[in-house]
């Protein structure tokens, strides 16, 4: 009689727990969108983006929220379409394309391959909401030009406030802060010293 009751015991945990696996929703995946911005005359023919360096806290499928207090606030169910690092390379080589008309921007681990005249550098330290849930970017970039010195460096930190409450709106805000970075390095490419 115990070893059938335990037998009926975990039958009915098998049930449950199939039961509670195929009730867990799909996660919603999310991209980031290129953003239109200005545009800058003068750029060098082709430029190259290397590989971005990204905080590991934010290399995860789960959208991180925010990190501040001391832990990370990950979203569940609201995931990543792919992995951060290869879309957000795509969506800042779309975006420098539209604002650099008269350069070729190619990726450095792309199928397309040309010699660089300036080749780009960007490592995110940080890509989420502040206490106030402001979305909050920071990033560190170099440009090097071809034949020339030393690369142009740079810090960026670009904040900008959700239009709306949940996960979409903060999506939205890290699109368009992303598009700000792409502004920011268009001009680095343009007008940093020793360009050709």
């Amino acid at each position: 009689m115990p070893y059938l009751t335990f037998r009926r015991l975990a039958a009915v945990l098998a049930v449950a727990l199939a039961a509670a696996c195929s009730a867990s929703p799909n996660p919603t995946l999310y991209t980031i969108a290129t953003v239109p911005g200005s545009q800058h005359n003068g750029g060098p023919h082709v430029v190259e983006l290397q590989q971005i360096g990204l905080a590991r806290y934010l290399e995860r499928s789960q959208i991180v929220r925010s990190s501040e207090n001391y832990k990370l606030d990950e979203m569940e169910n609201d995931w990543w379409g792919e992995p951060l690092g290869a879309r957000l390379s795509r969506t800042l080589i779309s975006d420098l394309g539209q604002r650099l008309p008269q350069s070729v921007v190619i990726n450095e681990t792309g199928a397309s391959s040309a010699t660089p005249d300036a080749t780009i550098s960007v490592n995110i330290q940080r890509m989420d909401a502040d206490a106030a849930g402001t979305l909050v970017l920071e990033a560190q970039a170099s440009v090097a030009f071809k034949g020339r010195g030393e690369p142009a460096l740079r810090s960026f930190r670009f904040t900008v406030p959700p239009s709306a409450p949940g996960i979409q709106a903060e999506v939205v805000a890290m699109s368009a802060a992303v598009g700000q970075l792409a502004d920011g390095l268009a001009a680095m490419v343009t007008s940093a010293p020793g360009r050709r």
